[in-house]
């Protein structure tokens, strides 16, 4: 049985598609690709794709991934090319190696988000975001199906930062949404931990310690995740490790992402 462990995106209004369903979108693509899938046993069975840590609804990114176990050998570019052209655009699929180590799930341990605060000007940004990382604690409250849930947010986030003001001529290459008036950009690494702190709990520490509240809802994307090296203060490809036991070249260098300094 071959592994294969894909990196894909959600570009767009495809930011709005639900995990669930990209699963069911993702099972069509395999299908429609004629891909060597291996089944579970039971009376219902399934395509056997283990989803690692996806982003929440709403968000954009360029940093998903999943794996794929296969009952005859694949090459992983070609099948990464006939997965791609079988999915809407928006949901691509940019990145594909044959699992050579265990623990992909293991080595998602941080990413980082861009966040596009449009109406907010840089310096009301910049004045939020130094009260939010001076704070010992920033506690914010999520409803969950349990009631509401009180954490804190603040030991979570390795960086927050906040870049120049964008003009409306300008966009991050990376983010998934272009915008027509100046905007705030806030820069995020987080660590993955339990609870899990997302991008609006960090908006929701914002608001809470500077009064900060976007006059629309942030326009979100994940750039990247992986394992956070402590030394450098970078997040590493996690699918770096299968390249360099297959011997393979590196990865696009924007895989990884830099830690804001």
């Amino acid at each position: 049985m071959q592994r294969i462990r894909l990196r894909y995106t959600k570009r767009g209004r495809l930011r709005f598609t639900s995990h669930r369903d990209f699963q069911r979108a993702f099972e069509r693509a395999l299908r429609r690709a004629e891909v060597p899938m291996a089944y579970s046993a039971g009376f219902t069975p399934h395509p056997k794709v283990s989803y690692a840590n996806a982003a929440p609804t709403g968000t954009g990114s360029e940093a998903e991934y999943l794996e794929i176990a296969l009952t005859a050998a694949r090459d992983p570019e070609k099948l990464r090319a006939l997965l791609d052209e079988s999915l809407p655009a928006g949901l691509d699929i940019v990145d594909a190696v044959e699992a050579r180590t265990s623990g992909l799930a293991d080595r998602l341990t941080a990413s980082v988000w861009e966040l596009r605060l449009d109406g907010v000007e840089a310096a009301d940004a910049e004045r939020a975001v130094l009260a939010f990382n001076s704070a010992e604690s920033v506690e914010v409250q999520r409803m969950t199906k349990n009631g509401v849930r009180t954490f804190d947010a603040r030991p979570a986030v390795v960086r927050l930062e906040a870049g120049p003001e964008a003009r409306p001529e300008t966009q991050s290459e990376t983010a998934d949404r272009p915008t027509d008036r100046p905007c705030a950009i806030l820069r995020l690494v987080v660590r993955h931990v339990t609870p899990a702190v997302r991008p609006d709990d960090v908006l929701s520490g914002l608001r809470a310690v500077a009064d900060l509240a976007p006059p629309v809802p942030a326009a979100v994307t994940r750039l990247a995740q992986g394992l956070f090296d402590e030394e450098t203060g970078a997040v590493t490809d996690p699918l770096a490790p299968d390249r360099e036991a297959a011997g393979a070249p590196s990865a696009d260098p924007t895989a990884a992402a830099k830690a804001p300094a």
